[in-house]
């Protein structure tokens, strides 16, 4: 398979491997079972899984899915470079069995654990955690959990990833004030209508993720954009000064993405510009 992705002058984009996709399904972290699919490197001469290539798990944005257009793309591209990437659907999103509205961001969490378990087994030790808006939330949360986090950890890609969780339960509470004072309500997201319970907010609430980054053992590498109208740049710089690299330890590097919007479909070169720098940063970190 060859890459779907095109240079800002239109002209394809072709990495040193083959890409071999593939459907899977697994156990979630929450009772459910999950939707996912692999994207693997394959040595282009042999057809041959790519030996002792990354592994990296890839969470989805609140109420996205592992087929938002930016994921496919920049997954696809990362096999292409070398890198073998699981991108899944969390419970009650896209394929996933289950019921979104029940969901949080703890439920976030053990759907994740439980796609590193997965990818463990079918591609070999996870290395890399990578996470757009809230899944780069989550991804940064699993990395910091001392007891959950892989022991192959090595790194970390966040892409426009809030540095908390409250901002998104205000944020929900201004959309339909009815979510808390009836325990759940409707709001609008992309064009579609999503339930929303109190207990998702309560959850969101009480997260301190700023007390969990500096934690993080692993590299990390933050892309944002300053117009990015969802998240503001302001978050990235945030995850950055709490994962200092004082002291010899991982630090954060953040990657400005100008003129890039939240879910980089403005410009087509931004999700190729993602995925080379981040292919470059999983081999590099391994």
């Amino acid at each position: 398979m060859s890459s779907d992705i095109r240079s800002s002058t239109g002209e394809p984009v072709e990495g040193p491997f083959e890409r071999h996709s593939y459907r899977v399904r697994f156990d979630g972290g929450n009772g459910f079972e999950l939707a996912g699919i692999i994207d693997r490197p394959r040595e282009r001469l042999t057809s041959e899984p790519l030996a002792d290539a990354p592994v990296a798990v890839f969470s989805h944005c609140f109420t996205c899915s592992k087929d938002l257009k930016a994921i496919a793309r920049i997954s696809r591209r990362l096999a292409e470079l070398g890198v073998a990437v699981l991108r899944f659907d969390m419970t009650g999103l896209g394929g996933s069995d289950g019921d979104f509205s029940r969901s949080h961001f703890t439920s976030n969490q053990a759907d994740l654990k439980a796609a590193v378990q997965f990818a463990g087994t079918e591609l070999g030790a996870v290395t890399g955690l990578i996470g757009h808006s809230f899944g780069g939330a989550a991804s940064l949360a699993v990395a910091s959990d001392e007891v959950a986090r892989p022991q192959s950890l090595k790194a970390v890609v966040a892409i426009a990833a809030p540095s908390d969780t409250v901002h998104l339960a205000n944020l929900l509470d201004r959309m339909n004030p009815k979510i808390q004072e009836d325990g759940i309500g409707e709001v609008e997201i992309g064009g579609r209508r999503w339930s929303i319970r109190r207990e998702m907010l309560d959850d969101f609430r009480k997260h301190q993720l700023a007390d969990q980054l500096p934690k993080i053992q692993s590299q990390v590498m933050a892309f944002h954009s300053p117009s990015d109208e969802t998240v503001g740049y302001d978050h990235a710089l945030r995850i950055a000064s709490l994962i200092s690299g004082e002291d010899d330890q991982p630090g954060c590097s953040v990657v400005t993405l100008a003129g890039a919007d939240h879910l980089l479909i403005r410009h087509p070169g931004d999700a190729i510009l993602v995925a080379d720098t981040a292919a470059a940063f999983l081999n590099r970190h391994r």
